[in-house]
């Protein structure tokens, strides 16, 4: 196992820099010039050139490349053209705000999809089957931003019962220790505000949510049909076992590889950033730090963001190779 993980780490290398090549073509061809964003159609030829010389963009491309892969074999990410702070530094809260989201929308997620997947199988043809895949069936194909602003209109401009927009509450805000607010209201004492973190996370999490579930319901309900006529299964049924335990003990977890592979590439979308979601939230997360770079030709920024996430996607990848071998001892890496 150790020797397997080794080597999956060491496949980052090249991935790596395949990303960073592609990436740097690839924004280095979208059209528009990063001077004209930063000072503006109305300044002079001079003051624009001066600037580009100063940024490097008027060097060739490879020498471009060269230095931007230099700063990343020394740790460095470079600073963001608009703002000029560190993009190692500014991207944290972003990715903070994303990975909290995330993790709400996949605990959901795979709560409600799981679960209902599950039944589904239990109950094949049934009307619950039938209707929680047409569920499942209208939550893959429903419009994140319509769904978005349909939460908004009825739990915050009709009910009044939950936040529309933001993170917290601005007016009385908490110290950032992690930079995930629930974690931060309890580590700095602040109960009071525990709940409004929550409550902050309830719309974009559920609206986030509806596509990870419905394709893990549908997921789980495969699987678990399969496996509900294995020869294993009906042993346990023989034997007297409770249907409780012949579900969730013998045939979950038989069936979860497919599952698990679900969760990992749905994890690491959510991870990447949900542009509508956190635009429709004002959630400021890495899916609204990336769109503005892009908006401001802000290349370090989007190039780090991009690299940052291929990396992610790597790792989620290895942990979900990781997973199968725990819930299937059949299967050994070495």
């Amino acid at each position: 196992m150790i020797a397997y993980t080794i080597r999956r780490l060491l496949t980052l290398i090249p991935v790596l820099i395949g990303m960073t090549i592609i990436v740097f073509l690839i924004i280095h061809a979208i059209p528009g010039d990063p001077a004209d964003m930063i000072l503006g159609e109305k300044a002079t030829v001079a003051t624009k050139d001066a600037l580009r010389d100063q940024l490097g963009l008027n060097k060739p491309i490879y020498e471009q490349y060269g230095m931007y892969v230099g700063k990343l074999l020394s740790g460095d990410l470079g600073n963001s053209i608009r703002t000029k702070l560190p993009i190692s530094k500014e991207i944290l809260p972003y990715m903070a705000a994303t990975f909290e989201l995330t993790v709400v929308s996949m605990a959901i997620a795979i709560f409600f999809g799981v679960n209902a997947g599950i039944l589904s199988a239990m109950k094949q043809n049934s009307w619950f089957d039938y209707m929680s895949m047409i569920i499942a069936l209208i939550g893959v194909s429903m419009p994140i931003f319509w769904l978005g602003l349909m939460e908004q209109w009825v739990f915050a401009v009709e009910l009044k019962w939950l936040p529309n927009t933001g993170r917290m509450d601005v007016r009385d805000p908490i110290t950032s220790i992690t930079g995930l607010n629930v974690l931060d209201s309890i580590l700095s004492g602040r109960m009071d505000q525990v709940w409004t973190a929550i409550k902050h996370l309830i719309l974009p999490g559920i609206a986030l949510a509806t596509i990870p579930m419905a394709v893990i319901a549908r997921m789980t309900r495969s699987s678990m049909l399969e496996v509900m006529r294995s020869d294993f299964v009906r042993t346990a049924r023989a034997k007297g076992l409770s249907q409780f335990f012949v579900v969730y003990k013998h045939a979950l977890k038989n069936s979860m590889i497919p599952v698990i592979t679900v969760v990992g590439i749905q994890s690491g979308l959510l991870l990447g950033g949900a542009v509508l979601t956190e635009t429709i939230f004002a959630w400021p997360g890495v899916g609204r730090y990336i769109y503005d770079a892009i908006s401001f030709r802000d290349y370090p920024v989007i190039q780090s963001s991009i690299l940052l996430i291929a990396l992610i996607f790597v790792l989620i990848n290895l942990i979900v190779d990781l997973l199968y071998a725990f819930f299937d001892p059949r299967i050994s890496y070495k």
